[in-house]
């Protein structure tokens, strides 16, 4: 795998509702969109690279919430500051719930040639508890709305391991999704992140997280069920559909996380990450705002890892992906060979079924990927 080009995020702020699992920033007061967005282009405007770049996210947060004129802004500005391959994939997150037919089309005339639809579940009983604001129904005209706006690269966020749900609910989810032919899947386990809504009600016990052991058996459910499909794996939480042998509908930004390739990022709580120095705003709007009205940068932290934190990094994402870590990159941060530093872990009978080694890459079975942690953890401490 060659170094990707680089990649811009753009965080958009707005929600219509939060929902209970969510530890994005955002917001519902929509009144501030157009004060945001003004500081937003002052960021956008202060910032300089000489790096070309192919692939440009807007997420967040709800984009979808703002109409597609101010997409198209958004975009404009991008192409009038930075080298954006006109050839970039340009995508979108949207809530089911948020969209029409008519702006769905206004959306790819402005220049979205990806969306990435949160659909979740196909169970309405599932939506209800994760507090998101759509339906069944929403979710799938949305779907087919997208198709005949004429997308052709569509994405789909399921969510499994949410309390109750069987093995069974959950492959009827998968069969559901795979139904409507997106070119890509991605499948998130249900975490309860700190400060959450969700992790509030786990603490006061109002309901019962699903056994390691279940949520494990679904992901090898995940894995097993979409690769039969055509949709193998290539990241532990993504799929892509495999067209004529090609990885072309694989999240070209995403990549860029897993793959040490650097990206900008610009709104509130947005990170940026030109090897080896990562820089993140402000994770409050009020705050990111008032610093670009002052003429600064809406900077909160600064931080140049050492060689050993990018060992680690490159350790943790390379493990996540398909192809595993990549030896050369390693060795080009590293000052010692790959194959020796971790001898005794290539080595071990025991994790024979668990690790798989080329003289390229360093990856993990799909019950290796079960227990990443603790295989990167094996790896890690050996830095």
């Amino acid at each position: 795998m060659t170094n990707p080009s680089a990649g811009i995020y753009i965080h958009i702020p707005f929600c219509a509702k939060k929902c209970l699992y969510c530890d994005f920033y955002s917001i519902t007061d929509m009144s501030r969109q157009d004060a945001f967005l003004e500081a937003l282009f002052r960021e956008i405007a202060a910032t300089k690279s000489i790096l070309t770049f192919d692939s440009l996210y807007i997420g967040g947060g709800t984009p979808s919430i703002l109409p597609a004129h101010k997409i198209g802004q958004i975009i404009d500005q991008i192409y009038e500051q930075f080298n954006l391959d006109v050839l970039a994939e340009i995508t979108l997150e949207v809530n089911p719930g948020t969209v029409t037919l008519e702006s769905l089309k206004a959306y790819r005339e402005r220049g979205i040639t990806r969306l990435n639809i949160g659909v979740q579940s196909f169970q309405e009983s599932d939506l209800q508890w994760l507090g998101r604001i759509h339906s069944v129904n929403d979710a799938k005209d949305a779907i087919l709305w997208a198709r005949a706006a004429g997308f052709d690269q569509i994405g789909m966020d399921m969510i499994y391991g949410i309390p109750g749900q069987s093995r069974r609910a959950w492959i009827a989810d998968l069969h559901h999704a795979i139904s409507f032919d997106p070119e890509h899947i991605s499948c998130y386990m249900l975490t309860c992140e700190p400060d959450t809504p969700l992790d509030r009600m786990r603490l006061h016990q109002v309901f019962e997280t699903m056994a390691d052991g279940d949520v494990c058996d679904l992901f090898e459910t995940t894995a097993t069920e979409l690769s039969e499909h055509g949709y193998p794996l290539y990241e532990i939480s993504n799929f892509a559909r495999k067209d004529n042998s090609s990885d072309a509908n694989r999240s070209r930004h995403n990549q860029k996380y897993w793959t040490d390739a650097p990206y900008l990022g610009f709104g509130p709580a947005a990170h940026s990450y030109l090897a080896p120095v990562r820089y993140s705003n402000h994770r409050d709007i009020a705050t990111y705002m008032a610093d670009l009205n002052s003429g600064m940068l809406p900077v909160v932290e600064k931080e140049t890892l050492s060689i050993e934190q990018q060992l680690m990094e490159t350790v943790f994402l390379g493990l996540r992906t398909i192809e595993g870590i990549s030896i050369r990159r390693f060795e080009e941060k590293s000052a010692k060979p790959f194959i020796i530093l971790f001898q005794d872990i290539l080595t071990d009978p025991e994790l024979k079924k668990l690790i798989i080694q080329t003289p390229e890459y360093c990856s993990l079975t799909f019950q290796g990927m079960m227990v990443l942690d603790s295989i990167a953890g094996m790896f890690v401490d050996r830095i």
